[in-house]
């Protein structure tokens, strides 16, 4: 069995140290509604009414919060699609440490300008995640910056599996967990929390189709690097994961689909005509996976009764108005 760098009592801890930080977001059944999204029972988090509007302020802060006064003092740095961007940014916030982001030139200037507000300095670099982050990495070592990794960082993981923690603890029934992948750290961290606290619960990642990261080096038995990124959710958009979450997701998850941009709109406008939640298209990306009927083809064999959870991840406005 591979070992893995993050245990249950490390997301406990994470539980624990970054309750009054963060919120305990709602998580609700599927009912009240128009057009139900799949036959099976479903639940959605809404992980989109976190502070900052997705769940990265779990890692970023549970991360921040183990620095030390020197490292806090020094700046903290990190690369971003922008939602973990913003997490920093708010646990800099939150700490009185001065964040540097830098952002790949698809994210959104609506996230920049949100950076900004929370006080963090901005730098636009590169096409997409990986470009960003090779310069972050550079500017790190120069100027003596503390680095926060937006997946691979066990502390950020641990932060990140809070979530499943917090989910069982409302619905203690779940069968299954649906959930969306870009990095991995969100997926690592949720997969190790959740089969810890009840093995039988089923976890099935979603990437896109036009950056199947995981999807492809669980397919090859090797982590790889894509040669194109297609998909215009930009926090779907990595070329490479590492090394920390692949060994976790190969242990611990059981299936990973794969959904159009097109999916990820539908299901978007569906959260926002049945629920009012606006979805950014990653943030709908686990329910578009259901919506669509992605698990009917996976390798998971769910009852017809199975209670299904996905999770509304990151707040915005793309998926909404992006045309048909």
């Amino acid at each position: 069995m591979t070992t893995t760098p993050v245990t249950l009592d490390d997301i406990q801890g994470a539980f624990a140290r970054i309750k009054d930080r963060v919120r305990r977001t709602p998580l609700l059944r599927t009912r009240f509604i128009r057009e139900e999204p799949a036959p099976n029972p479903m639940m959605v988090k809404l992980e989109c009414l976190q502070v900052t509007g997705s769940f990265k302020p779990r890692g970023a802060m549970n991360a921040a919060l183990q620095l030390s006064a020197a490292d806090l003092k020094r700046g903290i740095i990190t690369a971003s699609g922008g939602n973990h961007g913003l997490g920093v940014a708010y646990a800099g916030w939150s700490l009185g440490a001065q964040a540097v982001i830098y952002l790949p030139s698809s994210t959104p200037e609506a996230k920049a300008e949100k950076l900004r507000a929370w006080g963090a300095e901005v730098v636009i670099e590169g096409a997409v995640y990986d470009d960003a982050n090779e310069a972050a990495l550079v500017r790190a070592e120069r100027d003596g910056l503390t680095y926060i990794h937006a997946f691979a960082n066990p502390a950020v993981i641990a932060g990140q599996g809070t979530m499943a923690v917090e989910m069982l603890k409302q619905s203690p029934d779940l069968d299954a967990i649906v959930v969306a992948i870009g990095g991995g750290g969100l997926i690592s961290g949720i997969a190790t929390a959740a089969k810890a606290i009840k093995p039988e619960i089923k976890i099935i990642g979603v990437e896109a189709v036009g950056a199947p990261t995981l999807y492809e080096s669980v397919k090859a038995d090797e982590l790889i690097t894509l040669s194109e990124i297609t998909t215009r959710a930009g926090t779907l958009a990595l070329r490479r994961s590492a090394q920390p979450n692949f060994d976790i997701i190969r242990e611990h998850v059981d299936d990973i689909v794969l959904v159009t941009d097109e999916e990820m709109r539908k299901a978007a406008q569906w959260l926002w005509f049945e629920m009012g939640v606006g979805a950014e298209l990653s943030g709908a990306a686990s329910l578009a996976a259901v919506q669509a009927g992605k698990l009917a083809g996976s390798k998971v064999n769910l009852t017809d009764d199975a209670l299904i959870a996905t999770i509304a991840c990151g707040s915005g406005s793309d998926g909404i108005s992006l045309p048909a």
